[in-house]
């Protein structure tokens, strides 16, 4: 087990080095003059001149990216060129908005979606058909969408819930889970209507192994048998597509966080590209890299622990 997760780690950090290195280059060489953009247009040639060397930008692009891996490595990502705000200050404020509603989805989506597999596995007939229309619908209709006719029913139409803005779970827990429900429905219905779906399928294909038969044989219930082997034999699947639903829903927070008014990892990146301020979007890549990292090394011990074959390929 211990190379099992020496092989994931020495693969996630080449992953967020492959992934510092493109954003780094691609932000970069397409930003134009950014010391221009941060002085605007009116200044000078030669304060634009002193800003670039300030910034270490008239060095050559490989020594700037050896100069800024150096000091990620030491815990220093820099600061904003807009606010000289510490970015790690800056990311870590805003990461626990986004993970707040992430986490939530995240767990409500698998929650719901096992209930919803197993009942549609189990019962098949019509209750199969509508939790496949259910899943259907949930899956074509956009997160923002959804986002909207929640904010409208119910923070403007039966207040509820406030329509906007975010209460921190240290100020007021009842205030935090007012700030966050919505947010949360918004993005898991859709991880739902696909986290379902696997379930589904994987559960009926493990319902039909002899070994469900074997067991039924010897006199085990239904729910006995569902709930502790063929779960475990489905979960593997399943919890790969929850993977990749928990990524999606990172880059998803972003339209929802500005729907919303969150104070999130999304927002802040919206507003740092918008501006050009490198610094930041660069601390947001790596941060969010290392989340995702971090996830499927869970997701892989979780599949390990479910089925020891894993381990071995």
């Amino acid at each position: 087990m211990l190379g099992f997760i020496l092989r994931r780690l020495v693969s996630g950090v080449v992953l967020i080095f492959v992934i510092s290195v493109i954003a780094y280059s691609l932000l970069y060489l397409g930003g134009g003059d950014i010391a221009r953009r941060i002085l605007g247009q009116s200044a000078t040639a030669e304060t634009v001149a002193k800003k670039s060397a300030e910034l270490g930008l008239d060095r050559p692009l490989p020594v700037q990216y050896v100069d800024w891996l150096t000091s990620a490595f030491q815990g220093d990502l820099g600061r904003s060129w807009f606010t000289g705000q510490l970015v790690s200050s800056g990311v870590s404020g805003r990461l626990a908005v986004t993970l707040s509603i992430v986490l939530g989805a995240t767990i409500i989506a698998a929650i719901v979606s096992v209930i919803l597999g197993v009942l549609a596995a189990r019962r098949g007939g019509w209750i199969d058909n509508v939790v496949q229309f259910i899943s259907v619908i949930g899956f074509a209709i956009p997160s923002f969408l959804i986002a909207l006719v929640l904010v409208i029913t119910f923070a403007i139409n039966l207040r509820l819930f406030k329509a906007t803005g975010y209460i921190p779970i240290t100020t007021s827990f009842p205030g935090w889970v007012a700030s966050v429900t919505l947010p949360i429905i918004a993005l898991a219905i859709g991880a739902i209507a696909t986290v379902s779906q696997q379930v589904r399928g994987s559960v009926v294909d493990a319902m039909s192994k002899d070994y469900v038969r074997t067991l039924r044989s010897r006199g085990l219930g239904t729910n006995r048998v569902i709930y502790k082997h063929v779960l475990r034999n489905a979960g593997g699947p399943a919890l790969a597509v929850l993977a990749v639903q928990f990524i999606g829903l990172l880059g998803g927070a972003v339209i929802i966080e500005q729907i919303f008014a969150l104070p999130g990892i999304g927002q802040l990146a919206v507003q740092a590209t918008t501006s050009g301020d490198i610094p930041i979007v660069m601390g947001v890549v790596i941060a969010t890299a290392i989340i995702v990292v971090v996830v499927n090394l869970l997701i892989d011990l979780a599949q390990a622990a479910l089925n020891p074959k894993v381990r071995l390929s």
